[in-house]
């Protein structure tokens, strides 16, 4: 097993790339789907049941463990990988994002930025520095840097303050992490929609360097459109030798969308979140166990999924017990919407090996066009 992390791109087809990062607690598997655990837990799974589903990786909060349990308490217990069972490689994001949404009950700096807790009201002050000594008391493999994200839409001068700010705050980053042999530190390229801010944001990152390179600063409210447009062009301006990573997305058109523009890497909640709402994600899209149509359906799940949860219940009961509200709702249909992501990302990499990722491509538009079908 390796002793530091390093890529390695073993195939591209067009944009879309796959390959293997190596990390000393195990290898990751390009294009890669974090599940998002946040406060230590991804939300109706089992760790081993997680793993199981085939992700390589977990993504932890900053923002969340700082507040609760306390990046301190978790050192002291041995770590975030002891503390909640997953002994895989995990990444954690800097709190930047969590930290914007606060809106009124924050305060913004060179420095950092003063908040308020939304879960007792304590104030908390978070800096480049403070993200780093956070993340490496939790012992995270791949940390982020420290940065601004602005919502969306706002002004190009807003946008280009904001980015310019994260630059300055990339470099503090940098410098606070030092030389961590086995872990890695990611860059995160903001510049809102605006092709000149992403392509100054990606130069002064590489002047930096990092081990891993983010797109930050979209699914944001800016669209899937422009989302796409900006796609089109960001990861080009990053090094074809270190991953890449697309925050918070998305919806499984959404990230073949963003595997076919060369993203290596993406975290979303939606697949857990969607589990607890009663919601499903299949090849022919999404599926709302609250409607009545379920309810005499002795019909598995998704007859080509080969999950627990559609190897073992109906349809029928799926809809029985989200709408009874009963506890294993969540966990099996989580446990699906999970198994159906880290497939979507398989089908992904064997497409991108054999040189057929737009034919991969082609099909799943057709599949989810197709939709949901009903019982006969």
């Amino acid at each position: 097993m390796t002793e530091r992390f390093s890529f390695d791109l073993q195939a591209t087809d067009g944009t879309a790339r796959s390959g293997v990062i190596h990390t000393p607690r195990g290898d990751i598997r390009t294009p890669a789907f974090m599940p998002v655990g946040t406060a230590a837990t991804v939300k109706a799974m089992l760790p081993g049941s997680v793993r199981a589903t085939g992700a390589d990786i977990l993504l932890g909060n900053t923002y969340h463990l700082m507040l609760r349990p306390g990046a301190e308490r978790v050192a002291r217990l041995g770590g975030l990988h002891r503390f909640m069972n997953w002994d895989r490689p995990i990444l954690t994001d800097s709190g930047g994002f969590q930290v914007m949404s606060l809106a009124d009950l924050r305060k913004l700096t060179e420095d950092g930025v003063t908040f308020r807790s939304h879960v007792d009201g304590s104030k908390h002050v978070l800096t480049p520095e403070r993200s780093m000594e956070i993340q490496r008391l939790l012992g995270s493999d791949i940390v982020m840097c420290f940065d601004e994200c602005p919502a969306l839409p706002a002004t190009e001068e807003a946008v280009a303050a904001s980015m310019r700010l994260s630059m300055r705050w990339a470099q503090r980053s940098r410098d606070a992490f030092g030389d961590r042999p086995g872990h890695a530190l990611f860059g995160i390229m903001q510049g809102g929609v605006t092709r000149d801010l992403r392509e100054e944001s990606a130069q002064a990152l590489m002047d930096i360097g990092f081990d891993g390179y983010a797109v930050g600063g979209l699914a944001v409210g800016e669209g899937q459109e422009a989302m796409f447009s900006v796609l089109d062009y960001a990861p080009g301006f990053l090094p074809t030798d270190r991953p890449r990573y697309l925050m918070g997305v998305g919806k499984p058109d959404d990230i073949v969308g963003a595997v076919k523009r060369g993203i290596d890497m993406m975290d979303c909640v939606l697949p857990s979140r969607s589990g607890r709402t009663g919601q499903a994600w299949t090849h022919r899209g999404q599926v709302n166990f609250r409607n009545a149509r379920h309810q005499d359906d002795p019909r598995p799940l998704d007859e080509d999924c080969t999950c627990p949860t559609c190897q073992g219940y109906s349809r029928a009961y799926l809809h029985h017990v989200v709408r009874t509200g009963e506890i294993i709702a969540s966990m099996l249909l989580t446990w699906h919407n999970l198994h159906y992501y880290q497939e979507l990302m398989a089908g992904m990499r064997a497409a991108i090996a054999a040189g057929q990722f737009a034919a991969f491509e082609a099909a799943f538009h057709l599949r989810r066009a197709e939709g949901d079908i009903a019982p006969a």
